[in-house]
């Protein structure tokens, strides 16, 4: 019950007020003279909706869509979106109310998407990354998302089974099969190492669902316990 109220005191804690003397984040703004915390505190100040994070769409065939946990503080994703991105690739954030439930933030991101395909014919390969509570969005997007073309998720020590509270207040309901041109892949941290989900008598990641690919997260990455957070960096370097 503890971890339960600590993940719906967090995801239910409001955002602060964004700093309106800089320009939106972009990757180029990744530097390493600049702290990740502040980096972080920029990219999490990002207005709702999905954000291009380069300037361009030219001679992209793929565009990845981030899309955070609750109560994020941004840096976490600083040196996985450094990492994964290519010069084929198109990198978006998506900064919804994670105070919410996740049903209309998933619809608005869902019709973003249509909307970007509908603009460029040449995009190959749609991937979503999604991390803790982000996880759920992208894992319920797929439910009825019909596209023509791949679309490869990633959910990141995600709580997909649910917990009750998510369940009884947000009427959650896991995803049971995996679309047509769909490939999921549960990157599952280990229980007891993970701060958001040690306290819980049942690892909320663990869900019988047929045909995802679930690989379970070493102890340590880079000489650090291979937790909540870390887990996104351990995942830009073995995936991507």
């Amino acid at each position: 019950m503890k971890f339960i109220f600590l993940f719906f005191l967090s995801i239910f804690f409001l955002p602060g007020c964004s700093d309106t003397s800089l320009p939106p984040i972009k990757i180029s703004d990744f530097r390493n003279d600049v702290s990740v915390k502040n980096l972080g505190i920029r990219l999490i100040d990002l207005p709702y909706g999905l954000n291009s994070m380069e300037p361009s769409l030219d001679e992209v065939q793929e565009i990845v869509i981030a899309v955070h946990g609750g109560n994020s503080e941004g840096y976490e994703w600083i040196y996985p979106l450094k990492k994964i991105n290519t010069k084929l690739r198109h990198i978006y954030f998506y900064r919804w109310p994670d105070n919410n439930c996740f049903q209309n933030s998933t619809e608005r991101l869902k019709d973003e998407i249509i909307y970007i395909l509908d603009q460029d014919n040449f995009i190959k390969k749609i991937t979503l990354i999604g991390h803790s509570y982000g996880g759920i969005v992208v894992t319920q997007l797929i439910k009825d998302l019909n596209l023509s073309i791949p679309i490869e998720i990633h959910a990141i020590a995600s709580p997909l089974l649910g917990t009750s509270m998510l369940n009884s207040i947000c009427g959650y309901e896991p995803l049971s099969s995996i679309p047509e041109k769909s490939v999921l892949y549960e990157w599952r941290t280990q229980h007891k190492l993970d701060n958001a989900y040690k306290d819980l008598n049942e690892d909320p990641q663990k869900i019988e669902l047929n045909g995802s690919l679930v690989i379970t997260l070493p102890n340590t990455y880079k000489g650090n316990r291979l937790g909540h957070n870390w887990s996104i960096s351990w995942v830009a370097d073995e995936a991507f």
